[in-house]
């Protein structure tokens, strides 16, 4: 299988299908820890590894286990136990790491369990049918590196809209438009960029 596969299907989930404004999965997230660039990056860090290691462990279970057993009706409860799983080891590396980005990430590293954005990438890569289209192994490769420029995609706008809102503080915004309302504007704005990438596919 040639390398245009993987690089198309790295730059169509990072931009073109981007997870945050194309698809709005993470949003969560997106508002909670995009407030400085230092958060924002240990949460993209995070997530990537999560939903990238996801991926492969939820795919090779799927077609190996559930789908063989025909119980693939457990799937999304499968899936998130192998979320959380992940989740689990992450805070407990993050913790011995670095306590700074750990205290900093706050509530929100753990809810990365239940970022639907994880869950989402998870689920589309099964529903893609890259098995039926690519074969079991190629299949297994495009939804890995499907799940990657997820990720990327993720920590593109993570830090885009961490620049941006950082920059904010610091704006002449109106009293009644600073904080969280500026920023839905924002990303609103971001969103429409990204939906026009959309007309390139």
């Amino acid at each position: 299988m040639s390398a245009t596969v993987f690089v198309t299907a790295i730059l169509s989930s990072m931009l073109i299908n981007n997870i945050i404004l194309t698809r709005f999965l993470g949003v969560c997230p997106f508002l909670g820890v995009s407030n400085r660039i230092e958060k924002a990056m240990g949460m993209s860090v995070a997530v990537i590894f999560v939903m990238v290691i996801a991926s492969a462990v939820t795919y090779l279970l799927y077609y190996y286990v559930l789908a063989p057993l025909e119980i693939s009706y457990i799937s999304t409860i499968a899936f998130i136990l192998i979320i959380a799983s992940l989740v689990q080891l992450v805070e407990m590396v993050i913790k011995k790491v670095s306590k700074k980005l750990y205290k900093g990430l706050g509530i929100y590293l753990p809810l990365i369990t239940t970022n639907c954005a994880i869950l989402g990438v998870v689920e589309l890569n099964i529903n893609a049918g890259f098995n039926a289209e690519y074969g079991m192994w190629n299949g297994f490769f495009v939804a890995v590196t499907t799940a990657f420029g997820a990720g990327l995609g993720f920590a593109l706008i993570l830090f885009a809209f961490s620049s941006i809102r950082e920059r904010l503080e610091h704006a002449p915004v109106p009293e009644s438009w600073k904080g969280i309302p500026v920023s839905l504007v924002v990303a609103a704005i971001m969103a429409l960029a990204f939906i026009g990438l959309g007309g390139i596919a």
